[in-house]
């Protein structure tokens, strides 16, 4: 599968190896975000059968469901910025062109790598603070809450990670 769709030549060195490793990375959050896709999907399926073929109350499987597809969505995300994926108004960049075009695209890179650095702190206080509180969810279930909220410190993490990859690629 290629998931380069840069149209700059590969870099060697250090830059390099730290973008190649930042691309494998993300790739490999989204199989396991696509793992747990599946897995949401697959007990979505088994709640309906408990509920409605068997006439039975689920405890566990909405709040499985909503957690992992979730997190499907917050480590999905460095695959997403890596294939250019995302959604993007590229109305003025693209007619001006050249330089401008370059510079316009920096400037929102840094800009996102930034809102994302400033959310991955918040996110590994709020992780910290679940885990160290014992918090759990308050429902039939109760689970510890710290696990449902890792996808986002990752996610979050793994995406400013891939923002810097890409301004390094240097086709920003």
């Amino acid at each position: 599968m290629d998931t380069q769709p840069h149209a700059i030549a590969p870099r060697r060195g250090v830059i390099g190896l730290y973008i190649r490793l930042m691309d494998g990375l993300s790739c490999a959050t989204a199989i396991l975000a696509g793992a747990l896709l599946l897995g949401g999907v697959l007990v979505v399926c088994h709640m309906i059968f408990v509920r409605y073929m068997l006439g039975q109350s689920t405890i566990w499987q909405t709040e499985f469901a909503v957690f992992s597809i979730t997190g499907a969505m917050l480590l999905g995300a460095p695959y997403v910025l890596l294939t250019g994926g995302h959604v993007a108004v590229t109305v003025l960049p693209d007619a001006l062109g050249g330089l401008a075009r370059r510079l316009m695209n920096l400037v929102a890179s840094l800009v996102g790598l930034a809102f994302c650095i400033a959310l991955a702190y918040a996110a590994w206080l709020y992780v910290l603070e679940a885990l160290h509180g014992g918090w759990t969810t308050g429902t039939v279930w109760n689970p510890p809450l710290w696990p449902a909220l890792l996808p986002m410190a990752v996610g979050i993490s793994l995406l400013s990670l891939q923002y810097v990859a890409e301004i390094l690629r240097g086709d920003t």
